[in-house]
């Protein structure tokens, strides 16, 4: 018997993005999240319980309880209609609702009828998957087991915030080297698959030492995350920054040829140097070199884009410094 298909949420491609950066898919078990989805079946009297993320064509279990497998075609979760909504989405009696009477998990195993789902929303607003739990009975969920489902959706967001911490920079909330460089090798991935333009900018702070050296750490951390603001108003919110060293930054700038990202590094360069000094009768005034190329054909992956940009970010350094300088190797995707 067929069934309708999913909804697509209308922020599918930023859903999809920020699902990728939270590094979540195919990763191990996490023993924090084996415990809320045992918690959740426990309290709410289900037999299965889980927290599925919603990828592009599939959903994948990142934490189960009584169920043994770990993924299924997203046109087949219950969860891929829950994310495109807000609120929890309950399900009575899956065998009376024609979005999954004929759904191949409510018709054989594991004989899906009733079904709750929580969104996970981030903190930029896009459903990464629920917090569900199910049971092969039908059955009412009365309005004190929904806020209880919600309460726990928000245990479990907690649990990805801090998986999310982790990857990135304590004092300027950017993504470290590691995460970062993994993250731009699946745009470098994405943008040959789709044939669209990428390119790379990075940056450090002109004779930044100077500032540890005469007004301390503290001035250097508010120089640092001072920078990284000003860095950020010219953004766009899929494009990609981090920290790659103590005063070398690195935004890559999704979807973008080589003319945009020169206009927006330029951008960057001079709202860099309109901010104050560390004190407002110091004479220092934060200055930045920049270097910029875009992703080659003959590039083999993010790293030989990395290293061509911080070859370019060498030139304007030699150069003398407050200045931004490009380097191709031969035509983009």
């Amino acid at each position: 018997m067929p069934f309708p298909d999913y909804p697509i949420p209308a922020d599918e491609e930023q859903r999809l993005r920020d699902l990728q950066r939270y590094a979540l898919l195919d990763t191990p078990s996490d023993p924090h999240l084996d415990r809320l989805v045992k918690l959740a079946s426990a309290v709410l009297n289900m037999p299965i319980a889980l927290v599925s993320l919603v990828d592009q064509d599939r959903q994948w279990f990142l934490a189960r309880h009584g169920l043994d497998v770990v993924e299924t075609p997203r046109r087949m979760a219950f969860c891929a209609h829950t994310i495109a909504g807000n609120d929890i989405l309950v399900v009575p009696d899956a065998r009376q609702d024609p979005r999954f009477m004929g759904n191949p998990l409510v018709l054989d195993e594991p004989q899906i009828r009733f079904y709750a789902g929580a969104p996970l929303k981030t903190p930029k607003g896009h459903n990464l998957g629920t917090l569900c739990v199910i049971d092969k009975q039908p059955r009412n969920f009365e309005p004190q087991q929904v806020a209880l489902l919600a309460l726990m959706a928000d245990l479990v967001m907690r649990e990805l915030q801090l998986r999310q911490l982790s990857m990135q920079c304590p004092v300027t909330g950017l993504y470290i080297r590691s995460a970062f460089f993994q993250f731009g090798e699946q745009e470098v991935i994405g943008a040959r698959r789709e044939g669209l333009p990428l390119s790379l900018f990075n940056f450090d702070i002109d004779d930044f030492r100077q500032i540890n050296n005469r007004w301390g750490h503290r001035a250097g951390d508010q120089v640092l995350c001072d920078v990284c603001y000003a860095a950020r108003s010219q953004l766009q919110s899929d494009d990609l920054f981090g920290r790659i060293g103590d005063e070398e930054f690195s935004i890559l700038l999704v979807g973008a040829d080589l003319t945009r990202a020169l206009q927006v590094a330029e951008q960057v360069r001079e709202r860099i140097a309109q901010l104050r000094g560390v004190f407002d009768h110091s004479d220092y005034q934060p200055r930045i070199s920049g270097g910029i190329t875009r992703l080659a054909t003959g590039d083999h992956g993010f790293a030989d884009l990395f290293y061509r940009a911080d070859q370019a970010l060498y030139l304007a350094k030699g150069n003398g410094r407050n200045q931004i300088a490009s380097l191709v190797a031969d035509s983009g995707p």
